[in-house]
């Protein structure tokens, strides 16, 4: 199903999380930035809303929308939708909030939604053992690679394929300074926050990635917790004394913790490459863009 406006799809051939939220971010602040009206799309993994497509503001229960559209209407003035029918929050995203573009958080296998774009994020972990669910963790083939518009990289150095893929880029996060749990207005610096003993803990697709960020950051690390993707998160997984978490964690965490709870928000920064080759293909679509000066 075609909506009437283009659609850039970002997601993986592999399962697990591999940094596709601060993908989805950079580019709705970046088409934000040039005038355009940007909608988000999601599935809404780990909600349980009872009416769609459901419009997900920043005041919603992440049990009830998700975890990444959640922290996707926090970080954003965009426009956020969930439905398991990506097609039809698609239309409703055009039709019914005017929007002009429409990015939509994962989904590069759900071929019932015409995209325009297809944006593929890997990590360190690249694919794996190369076989197939559920001997191995890719989605879809090797072939998969050569027919996306671009890959981006959330890794130091650039991997190598035996095949011919898309255009490749690196990704790199810049991490701002920690966020208060209980008081949003209140920040503090790395400095600050290694004064005390740190726990860390992690509900992500690779928590040892957060953890080893936070080290290189300096910060010294008393205990180490790690949790699956998309954990639920209930009063005793918070830790007495100083915790630091990701952002994705804090928007589920946030009833349960205490004053010392600390979540590090992070930003994706990628080659102005990437997006002049996105505009090239969505200016063939029909989206005018004015170009970022």
């Amino acid at each position: 199903r075609t909506v009437n406006v283009p659609v850039i799809v970002v997601g993986n051939i592999t399962v697990g999380g591999n940094g596709k939220t601060p993908v989805v971010l950079a580019l709705a602040e970046y088409y934000s930035r040039l005038g355009v009206k940007v909608g988000i799309l999601s599935r809404g993994y780990g909600g349980n809303a009872s009416i769609y497509p459901r419009v997900v503001s920043a005041t919603d229960n992440a049990e009830e929308v998700g975890d990444e559209p959640l922290l996707l209407a926090t970080r954003t003035e965009c426009s956020v939708v969930i439905d398991p029918i990506r097609a039809r929050g698609a239309s409703y995203l055009a039709e019914a909030l005017q929007c002009e573009l429409i990015i939509c958080d994962d989904g590069l296998q759900h071929y019932a939604l015409h995209r325009d774009v297809e944006v593929v994020v890997m990590d360190n972990r690249k694919v794996g053992s190369g076989f197939l669910l559920p001997m191995g963790p890719l989605r879809e083939g090797m072939w998969r690679l050569s027919h996306v518009d671009a890959i981006i990289h959330n890794s130091d150095t650039m991997p190598t394929f035996d095949n011919a893929v898309a255009p490749q880029f690196l990704m790199s996060l810049a991490a701002g300074e920690f966020v208060s749990l209980t008081d949003s207005s209140k920040t503090a610096s790395v400095e600050s926050i290694n004064e005390k003993p740190c726990k860390a803990l992690a509900g992500i697709g690779s928590p040892q990635r957060f953890f080893k960020q936070l080290t290189q950051m300096g910060i010294t690390l008393d205990d180490e917790l790690a949790l699956p993707d998309h954990h639920a998160f209930s009063e005793k997984d918070i830790r007495t004394g100083r915790v630091l978490m990701t952002e994705k964690d804090a928007v589920k965490a946030r009833k349960f913790a205490h004053e010392d709870c600390w979540y590090l928000p992070v930003s994706a920064t990628i080659s102005s490459d990437f997006f002049n080759l996105l505009n090239a293909k969505l200016t063939k679509r029909g989206l005018a863009i004015e170009q970022d000066q």
